[in-house]
């Protein structure tokens, strides 16, 4: 059965709910104080947490965020237990990652529902994120990639991981217009890995919610370096994991960077798949909608590979269609890329979106994506993803 673990300084509740939980064959752990409760919530890594709002020395809301900030608890499911009835202290709490939160006095009813609920969805969300048969299967090496990865963000060496950017081209002009951030993991172990081969054990262990922190972080940062340097006009792209973008406080992260960095968020583009919107077209879009209210820009990326149908498509808050390298890949002779390209950005323009042509890599395509009104191009004809510093200094001599 699932390990509960309850954060609750006063005795006869925390008994109560002791009692309660192991008459439904819970396993329970206890906790009288908040301190006490973040020890045992990094050492035994429960599957769900129960945290009392109030409490001495650490209240609910440092607990809260000391797990949240920890690589093995970020995505534990938490619910505030709260005598408080005020809704601002609820939306503080749910801005700050809680997943739910009761209102003492609750019932056995209320409480195991809100147990149930939660731990259903978890588990839905890891099965959809890890398939148990990848799991189950991991090379050796990717096993000790996994363990490299835990340890670098364990120990907090986010040294060890730089931010590529990879140019995006006005095809009328010519110029750089944006960028592409790429991570890029350099491991003392195994040396330069590749997203390809570590994101997936990111998002599958839960430490895609710490490098997805530091990797917006770092790019905000580097927008308000390069504005600084005279750099006003590049916008600068990030792509987002589907835990990142369903973190409940994941607007409240963009606010503060923006206001931190003092940017002007249009100059943020943030980049959704069409699988992580499908996943629940409603909450996406209500979510996209509230970046979109803040000034932030959204790119639409790998469109054609998944299930996103036209009438989803035009209903959606985007501003920018990233078409698939797949379907760039010899366009100009592939009849069936050809026509699909095409379309695709025939499609775009009527919805006013501007549209983006991945994996450029032959003048031929680009001749091709210039007669039919492409608006950008990204790929090695005009640059493979480079340094910070690199690009800077291609753009700055982009002629």
């Amino acid at each position: 059965m699932p390990i509960i673990l309850i954060i609750e300084d006063e005795e006869a509740v925390r008994e109560n709910i002791l009692d309660l939980l192991e008459a439904e064959d819970f396993e329970t752990l206890a906790a009288a104080n908040g301190r006490i409760g973040v020890h045992l919530a990094i050492s035994e890594v429960p599957d769900l947490i129960l945290c009392d709002m109030m409490m001495p020395e650490i209240d609910g809301y440092g607990v809260l965020t000391a797990l949240r900030q920890d690589p093995s608890t970020a995505t534990i499911p938490f619910i505030f237990l709260t005598a408080k009835s005020a809704k601002s202290d609820f939306r503080q709490g749910m801005d700050m990652g809680a997943d739910d939160y009761i209102t003492k006095p609750f019932t056995r009813a209320e409480l195991l529902s809100a147990i149930m609920n939660r731990l259903e969805k978890h588990a839905t969300l890891k099965r959809y994120l890890s398939p148990q048969p990848v799991i189950n299967n991991l090379s050796p090496k990717m096993q000790l990639l996994e363990i490299s990865l835990h340890r670098a963000i364990k120990q907090h060496k986010f040294q060890e991981f730089e931010i590529y950017y990879q140019p995006i081209v006005d095809i009328a002009s010519g110029k750089i217009v944006a960028a592409e951030s790429l991570l890029r993991w350099q491991s003392p172990e195994f040396g330069m890995i590749y997203p390809t081969e570590f994101i997936p054990l990111a998002e599958s262990t839960g430490l895609i919610v710490p490098i997805g922190k530091w990797v917006l972080k770092r790019v905000c940062q580097q927008i308000k370096s390069w504005r600084d340097a005279g750099i006003h006009s590049l916008i600068v792209t990030v792509n987002l994991s589907v835990i990142e973008f369903n973190q409940p406080d994941f607007i409240q992260k963009i606010v503060n960077l923006i206001a931190l960095n003092d940017l002007e968020p249009h100059y943020l583009e943030l980049e959704l798949t069409e699988s992580m919107i499908m996943q629940d077209v409603n909450s996406a879009n209500a979510t996209m909608k509230e970046l979109q209210s803040l000034g932030v820009k959204i790119a639409l990326d790998d469109y054609g590979t998944g299930f996103c149908s036209i009438f989803y498509l035009k209903n959606l808050p985007i501003n920018t269609l990233k078409i698939d390298r797949y379907f760039i890949h010899n366009v100009a002779n592939d009849i069936e890329n050809s026509a699909i390209t095409k379309g695709l950005i025939q499609m775009a323009h009527s919805l006013n979106l501007d549209v983006v042509a991945e994996g450029v890599e032959t003048e031929a395509d680009l001749a091709f994506l210039r007669q039919h009104n492409c608006n950008y191009i990204q790929g090695f004809l005009f640059s493979h993803p480079l340094p910070a510093a690199e690009f800077e200094n291609l753009f700055l001599t982009n002629k």
